[in-house]
């Protein structure tokens, strides 16, 4: 899939008042800093679509983008930001809370790891979450430039490995990704294309 047009359309700190459109929805999260800005800026080929930053917890807002008039791409808060306030913490994730279980048109999750990473309790407690709510989700490895080629399934094969010891019977679809090299680009796109085009079926 190629995008020709990515335009931001709002930002929300409630579910209530995100937009109405009828239309496919995926939504891109995980912990702070771990690269979910750059990644959404390099899939749509836009420099500063998702607004970077060096400083984690950055994002705190649902921002929607519609791409290609078709679907939205959104860019929730980060979790996990030691310095957040306990009391923004708990406002967080009600507000990721309520944005997962009332959204109708949301087709899938992408929860965002960085590939150097062991698997953290915060990120597969979230993934647990998701699972128990019966909402699909991939992972997206991120930040794959900062290992050599040859270290990168591995380092993914570890990752769900210590999944599966923690008790996950099987895993997500998975994506490699870097943000400054667009590896994981068409892989990603791709599998957005094809639930797209389900989903417009089941509609028929």
């Amino acid at each position: 899939m190629k995008i020709i047009s990515a335009e931001f359309v709002c930002s929300n700190t409630e579910v209530g008042r995100c937009p109405q459109e009828p239309l496919p929805e995926y939504a891109f999260i995980g912990r702070s800093n771990v690269g979910k800005s750059s990644l959404i800026n390099m899939l749509t080929q836009r420099k500063s679509l998702a607004k970077t930053s060096g400083r984690p917890g950055k994002t705190q807002l649902i921002n929607h983008f519609r791409i290609n008039g078709e679907w939205f791409l959104v860019d929730l808060p980060g979790y996990g930001y030691a310095r957040t306030s306990k009391k923004d913490k708990a406002r967080f994730q009600k507000l990721i809370e309520h944005y997962f279980t009332q959204r109708q048109h949301l087709l899938s999750a992408f929860v965002l790891i960085d590939i150097r990473h062991e698997p953290q309790p915060i990120d597969l407690h979230f993934m647990e979450w998701l699972t128990e709510h019966q909402i699909p989700f991939s992972i997206v490895f991120t930040k794959a430039d900062k290992l050599k080629p040859g270290a990168r399934q591995p380092a993914v094969d570890a990752y769900l490995a210590k999944m599966e010891e923690a008790g996950w019977v099987a895993h997500p679809p998975c994506f490699v990704t870097s943000a400054s090299k667009d590896l994981g680009k068409e892989e990603l796109l791709g599998y957005i294309r094809q639930v797209n085009e389900a989903y417009r079926e089941s509609l028929k």
